[in-house]
Order: C-alpha cells, then sequence, then structure tokens
C-alpha cells in the first residue's frame, strides 16, 4: 500500500507534458512503467517484476514496454545510448549513472524530475525513488543520457 501511494504521489508531482486531452506523451511513458516497477525486489540480473530486477533491467524492461525498444545489457553499453544531457538539463525519464562500484557507469536510474529518480538499488532492497541531491548520490554522478522516442 506504501507504494501505490508513492507512486502515486510521484505520478501527479511529474512536470507533465499531457495533452490537454489528459492522452501520455511519448516521453511520459517511460515514466508510467518506472513508477509501476516501484517496490519490486532487487535480484541480479533480473529483467522482470515476476523475478525481480537489477538497475540496468529496470531501464531495459521500462522502454521495451513504454516504446517497444530493445536496449542493451549492462550498465556500460547503456552509457553509450542516446545523447548526453548535462546535470542542468536533466529531464524526466533521463537515464542517470552513478560510480557505485569503483568504476564509471556502474549503476543505472532514471531521471523523475524535482531531483529525483528510480532506480533498483541492490541485494535485499526494493526499486524506489531517492533523491539525486544527496551527498552520496551527488558524489557519485557519471552523467546522463537521453533516448528519444522511436519515431514509425
Amino acid at each position: 500500500m506504501r507504494h501505490a501511494l508513492l507512486a502515486l504521489a510521484c505520478l501527479i508531482s511529474l512536470p507533465c507534458g499531457a495533452s490537454s486531452d489528459g492522452a501520455t506523451t511519448d516521453r511520459e511513458r517511460p515514466l508510467i512503467h518506472a513508477l509501476q516497477a516501484l517496490g519490486v525486489k532487487y535480484r541480479y540480473g533480473g529483467r522482470s517484476p515476476e523475478t525481480g530486477f537489477d538497475c540496468s533491467g529496470l531501464i531495459a524492461h521500462v522502454f521495451e514496454r513504454a516504446w517497444g525498444i530493445a536496449l542493451p545489457a549492462g550498465t556500460d553499453a547503456l552509457s553509450k545510448v542516446g545523447a548526453a544531457v548535462k546535470l542542468k538539463e536533466l529531464q524526466p525519464g533521463d537515464l542517470v549513472f552513478y560510480n557505485t562500484r569503483n568504476r564509471p557507469y556502474s549503476h543505472v536510474g532514471i531521471y523523475i524530475g524535482d531531483g529525483r529518480f528510480l532506480h533498483a538499488p541492490r541485494p535485499g532492497a526494493y526499486v524506489r525513488v531517492e533523491s539525486a541531491e544527496t551527498g552520496y548520490w551527488r558524489a557519485r554522478f557519471n552523467g546522463a543520457r537521453r533516448l528519444d522516442p522511436p519515431t514509425f
């Protein structure tokens, strides 16, 4: 229940670009799928809500569901997709990368706005939202990437 309330609160507070008829924009779709993963247990190598997620598996799942695209496995490969984004220019849906294992790009999450990101943190934990502005995350920030919705 707590996770459902948190998801609702995050969804309400997202800077939305929805059309006037309430339809979800292409750029918002990954955020919706990411928020639906709140509370899913971490599992190394996990790529689904049924089995659990690791950080890159969560990102792969979110974008496959949202846009039907297959992203590469692993944080290092993900750090090369899309376009680089400066910290000051982050927008909801951007991928944010961190050095959490003494190697660059060893962790990834999805920026949701207002200085917060969603990620699958570690074994024994659950997908959650955290402030990217704490000392821990600021010191480990490696960069960000922006993916554009596919055009058909």
